[in-house]
């Protein structure tokens, strides 16, 4: 069965986003958290247009091979301007949570009311590949309903003091098992499997 998991670009104090985010400033003040993106020399063979470090190259490129589907939250959604219509993904749909209707959907995008639905259409359109989850909100829904099985924190050596936390609150602790850890110019990647 596919795997279900969430890989974010972090700040040290645990924000996906600086002050400001909004449509078309979905990172507020906080641009920084991608810089590795665009920092390297090694360009990445799933997204043509980002050059990381050679070690976030691996472990990026290795992350995004797997993702056959994308589950995002509403907020992730609006701040990222649609996905251009697409989805953040270049070969995977996307599925968006909200009970809002949502009439600029187009065919790569589907709107299901709770993240247990969208979480299992995912599946299914996945084709064996796995689940990527998108925002904080989707992320403490489905870790309140069992469902995620990875977290991979892209962790940026900065404190942004404030904008959009990642993690939401949730109902008791999840304990992880730290997988791997591979520090890289400007990035430090955590992938811990959900205990």
């Amino acid at each position: 069965m596919s795997k279900v998991f969430s890989a974010h670009a972090v700040s040290v104090d645990g924000y996906i986003a600086g002050r400001g985010a909004r449509p078309g400033q979905g990172l507020g003040d906080g641009g920084m958290l991608f810089d590795w993106y665009s920092d390297g020399d090694t360009q990445s063979r799933v997204f043509d247009f980002f050059k990381l470090s050679a070690p976030s190259a691996r472990v990026f490129d290795t992350l995004a091979g797997r993702v056959g589907a994308i589950v995002a939250g509403r907020n992730t959604y609006e701040d990222s301007e649609h996905f251009g219509g697409g989805s953040p993904h270049p070969d995977a749909p996307l599925f968006l949570v909200s009970h809002r209707p949502a009439p600029e959907l187009t065919e790569r995008q589907t709107l299901l009311g709770n993240v247990e639905d969208a979480i299992a259409a995912a599946r299914e359109a996945a084709g064996g590949k796995d689940v990527g989850l998108m925002g904080g909100g989707v992320l403490a829904a489905a870790l309140r309903a069992g469902l995620v099985d990875e977290i991979v924190l892209h962790q940026v050596p900065v404190l942004l003091g404030g904008g959009r936390s990642f993690f939401q609150e949730l109902p008791e602790h999840v304990r992880l098992r730290l997988v791997e850890a591979v520090a890289a110019p400007g990035v430090t990647h955590l992938h811990y499997a959900v205990a």
